[in-house]
């Protein structure tokens, strides 16, 4: 839903960064990969040790690189399969490490073994929902359906609350710590109910597809038979 309303936006702001990068001789590819790393760096150092704040100001400062890479495929007026595939196995790569440093946060300092599983079901299904889309594509099926909560939702749910949270520890702001895991309790939900919208989808666009072939196999049955019944007429020349 985010993607919807938030794509353009940051498309028109982003414009002349991508126009800029490309000017110096960078790659998509290169920012794509430098925009994982840091998003990871960020994750993976900062969230394991409750710095909350900081780990999000990092990530934030670098997971606007899946939008600037697309924008400057798009003004170089070439896109690529390798591109894409690259782009959308990083994007995987990206989400892990963030759920993954929250989820040793709670495995370790943050000593809070439920808030750990919640947070290792976010990484799971988040991973799940992104592959029963590109499952159900890949065996020729739409999967018409954009789901309650999307990789764009997870994001921002989690690093908005999770920044904020961190103001806690970071500014001594009370109380705000409890935000991270909220932010963790809506994703969990909001995924579950994702994955069985997309099932749910995928099921009845299954059923449609085999419906139409049986009609169609029926249909050229009873044409073949017309013919058949035609050619063995009495008196009917070939």
């Amino acid at each position: 839903m985010l993607n919807k309303y938030a794509r353009a936006f940051f498309t028109r702001v982003l414009t002349p960064f991508a126009a800029l990068l490309l000017r110096r001789g960078v790659s998509p590819d290169a920012v794509t990969l430098v925009g994982t790393l840091g998003v990871m760096a960020g994750a993976l150092v900062f969230y394991p040790q409750g710095e909350f704040f900081w780990g999000t100001v990092v990530i934030t400062l670098f997971v606007f690189s899946d939008m600037v890479d697309g924008n400057m495929a798009r003004q170089l007026g070439r896109s690529s399969r390798w591109g894409a595939f690259l782009d959308s196995t990083l994007d995987r790569v990206a989400d892990a490490a963030v759920f993954g440093g929250i989820a040793l946060w709670y495995a370790g300092r943050g000593d809070d073994l439920v808030l750990c599983a919640v947070t290792l079901f976010c990484l799971a299904s988040g991973q799940v929902v992104s592959y029963t889309k590109a499952r159900g594509e890949s065996i020729g099926l739409p999967v018409d359906v954009n789901g309650l909560v999307e990789r764009a939702e997870r994001l921002v749910i989690t690093l908005v609350l999770a920044g904020l949270s961190g103001f806690e520890a970071t500014f001594g702001v009370p109380y705000i710590g409890v935000l991270l895991p909220v932010a963790l309790w809506v994703v969990a939900v909001g995924s579950a109910v994702t994955l069985g919208q997309r099932v749910v989808t995928v099921r009845r666009e299954a059923a449609e597809v085999a419906e139409a072939e049986e009609r169609k196999a029926a249909a050229g049955d009873a044409a073949a038979g017309a013919a058949q019944d035609e050619a063995e007429e009495p008196g009917r020349t070939a």
